[in-house]
């Protein structure tokens, strides 16, 4: 992970600690939670979000972004992973992985 990513890592996570999102760790990467579930994480200079289906096909189409696989041969079904390049729309997917998950 870069310097750069985990700096737009580090804001998405602050931004969302007053919802009671704390950091954790999943398949051993640097992941973000609320209660028990997991809704975001780090992967390599990507970051990840666990999306319902509309959020999930609109960040798919962003330039780069693609179904998240750990390294299982499989993509997991909800999951996307949108590069660095995108950091700027971290933020929003963040919150709709929060709201997706906290519901």
């Amino acid at each position: 992970m870069s310097d750069q990513a985990v700096a737009a890592y580090d804001v998405v996570a602050a931004e969302l600690e007053s919802a009671g999102v704390v950091r954790g760790s999943m398949f051993g990467m640097p992941c973000l939670k609320v209660g028990k579930k997991v809704l975001a994480g780090m992967f390599g200079d990507a970051m990840t979000f666990k999306l319902p289906p509309e959020p999930r096909e609109k960040a798919l189409a962003l330039p780069g972004a693609e179904p998240f696989d750990p390294g299982m041969g499989r993509p997991m079904k909800e999951w996307v992973m949108i590069p660095l390049a995108q950091s700027e729309v971290w933020p929003e997917y963040a919150a709709e992985a929060l709201e997706y998950v906290g519901r």
